[in-house]
C-alpha cells in the first residue's frame, strides 16, 4: 500500500503540498486571535515552529534565511510588530 491515497507525480504532489502550506500560513495570519501557545498546546507546533522549519528547508538547499526573515514570511510582518499588535 502506498503512503498516499492517490497516485500523484512528484511535481503535482509538491505543488499541492505547497498550496496547502500557503493556505495554512494565510489561515494563521488571519487568526491573530489565536495565540502561539494555544496552537502549541493543541497541535504541538506554532507559527514559530513553521518559521524554523521554513528556515531549515532553505538552509538544506544552501539558501541563507535568518530567523527574523523566516518569521516575517510566516507572520506576514516583522515578528516584533506582530507581538505588539496581537500577543496577549
Amino acid at each position: 500500500m502506498s503512503a498516499t491515497p492517490i497516485d500523484l507525480d512528484e511535481p503535482t504532489r509538491t505543488e499541492l503540498e505547497a498550496a496547502a502550506f500557503r493556505r495554512l500560513v494565510q489561515h494563521l495570519r488571519e487568526r491573530t486571535d489565536v495565540q502561539n501557545l494555544d496552537v502549541m498546546n493543541l497541535a504541538g507546533f506554532c507559527r514559530n515552529c513553521l518559521a524554523k522549519w521554513y528556515r531549515a528547508a532553505a538552509e538544506e538547499r544552501g539558501i541563507p534565511l535568518p530567523d527574523a526573515q523566516a518569521r516575517e514570511l510566516i507572520y506576514g510582518m516583522p515578528y516584533d510588530e506582530w507581538k505588539a499588535k496581537y500577543q496577549k
